[in-house]
């Protein structure tokens, strides 16, 4: 039990955090979050569907019909969080002795240079604080001066800044887009509705002046250029979801006398989630964001996505009703459970007598939907998709990451290897029940699962606690279809010199 101090109270009230929450958040680190039992891998044909070509224009055409309705659009960004991860190896080059390029990543850096989108602004940087430019500071040796007016301040301070605010594709005209003006300009293309687009941005609190800038700059063009008037909207993570850190010993891990609190990991964004509004809502991360000369495929998917979505809930909400008003016979109700187990994968037992399993089959039906893109795995990090046992003794697809499987086991491991798809963040979500209320989303988050990584501060070993992942456990009570999206949908940013890629140039 802990003991909790004076100013411990004060900083509990100041969150919204109960005493409970961090006595529930200390025994995890203790026994650690039990792993999922898998049925199988999702794979083609098993989980994970494909898009009939002569079905698609169908679709499309269903999505547009959609649109002439009275209904609302949003676009979900998780931006939050500083860019550093992605200058990690830049980082390393300013700490070596000589500053001689040599490694590969370093090679790569330099030799394109001229070719990253920020590189007129950096080119004034260096002349700005250094009295020389790029050119002449490398033709020098002096490579470290170049990446010091990258990275920080005075300069670019691009080691400190989000992804969102840094520049990621030029265009022949000589424009330049950050990554949020991308999707801007992308959720133009598919979240358009009676000449509006909706798109929320959760970001950090250091953050949010930054992006509330970088917005009122950048609309005046963007809306004149699209012919479209757009609402963009911020959250940041809620205090009350920040999660108690633990030292070496599971114990709560105390800075200076004070208990450390961190964030709960992007999971926590169901709440920001929760508190917003629409029948159809696009999630995708800041950095999978193309040039327009890449953009046709990415949208063409996502709308295949979410007319797919509609159609699934239409489904659902037919025999919602029949289920409710008591028309479902023994002949629906073998209908709507063969639509349950080969639609939406969910096994349902076979032992349910008639009451019990309409009551059961409104359960599972009455819920929020996401339908997902899966991209074949070739080596890009990503949750996986699975069949895997819910708390309830039912199956049903899920995204899992590796920590949530236990891969001691050879069955488990076997399985777990089978799996040749990843979830590359591309959800498209309906969050309306067939009475058009709006399900609270955090019923249906599964506590039990989540990840503890092991950090340090001040030289002490730290534990941090990540609460369910917003794609993973946060929306694990979900209804949930999987279908396949070609790799060029995705298009992740997660080093600098993946700008270098063709598909961001």
């Amino acid at each position: 039990m802990i003991q909790l101090q004076t100013s411990d109270w004060d900083i509990l009230r100041q969150k919204g955090i109960s005493p409970e929450q961090i006595e529930e958040q200390l025994r995890y680190f203790s026994t650690g979050f039990p792993f999922l039992e898998i049925r199988r891998a999702a794979a083609l044909g098993s989980g994970i569907e494909r898009f009939d070509e002569q079905e698609e224009e169908k679709l499309l055409s269903e999505w547009d019909d959609y649109l002439k309705t009275a209904v609302t659009l949003l676009k979900f960004v998780p931006a939050s969080g500083a860019a550093s991860r992605m200058f990690k190896d830049l980082f390393a080059f300013l700490e070596t002795e000589s500053g001689e390029i040599e490694k590969a990543f370093e090679k790569t850096f330099f030799e394109g240079i001229a070719r990253f989108a920020f590189y007129r602004e950096l080119n004034s940087a260096c002349v700005e604080n250094c009295a020389k430019d790029i050119d002449t500071l490398l033709a020098e040796g002096n490579a470290k001066a170049v990446i010091r007016c990258l990275l920080t301040n005075p300069g670019l301070n691009y080691g400190a800044l989000p992804k969102g605010l840094l520049k990621f594709h030029t265009y022949p005209s000589g424009e330049t887009r950050t990554a949020f003006q991308e999707h801007l300009v992308e959720g133009a293309a598919y979240v358009a509705v009676s000449g509006k687009v909706c798109l929320h941005f959760t970001v950090s609190s250091e953050h949010r002046l930054l992006f509330e800038k970088h917005l009122e700059e950048s609309l005046p063009a963007l809306e004149k250029a699209c012919g479209l008037r757009f609402e963009v909207s911020f959250s940041e993570q809620k205090p009350a979801t920040d999660t108690l850190a633990a030292d070496a010993n599971n114990e709560a891990f105390r800075d200076k006398g004070q208990l450390l609190f961190r964030p709960g990991g992007h999971g926590v964004l169901i709440e920001n989630l929760n508190d917003l509004d629409a029948d159809v809502i696009f999630i995708k991360n800041i950095d999978n964001v193309t040039p327009d000369s890449m953009k046709a495929i990415s949208i063409r998917y996502k709308k295949l996505l979410a007319a797919m979505l509609i159609r699934i809930q239409r489904r659902c909400f037919a025999y919602l009703r029949a289920l409710e008003d008591g028309e479902a016979d023994s002949g629906l109700l073998t209908e709507i459970s063969d639509f349950c187990t080969k639609t939406l994968c969910i096994e349902t037992p076979e032992d349910l007598q008639a009451s019990a399993l309409k009551d059961y089959l409104f359960r599972k039906l009455n819920r929020p939907i996401r339908v997902c893109g899966m991209v074949k795995n070739e080596g890009e990090p990503g949750g996986g998709p699975f069949v895997a046992v819910n708390p309830d003794g039912s199956a049903s697809l899920q995204i899992l990451e590796s920590s949530q499987i236990d891969r001691s086991k050879p069955e488990t491991e076997a399985l777990f290897r089978q799996s040749s798809y990843f979830n590359p963040v591309d959800l498209v979500c309906a969050v309306k029940d067939y009475r058009g209320r709006k399900f609270n989303l955090l019923r249906y988050v599964d506590k039990n699962t989540g990840f503890i990584s092991h950090k340090s501060k001040d030289g002490r070993e730290l534990k941090a606690l990540e609460l369910p992942g917003l794609w993973n456990g946060a929306m694990s009570d979900w209804n949930t279809l999987f279908f396949e999206v070609p790799v060029e949908t995705f298009n992740p940013v997660k080093t600098v010199n993946d700008l270098l890629r063709p598909e961001h140039q």
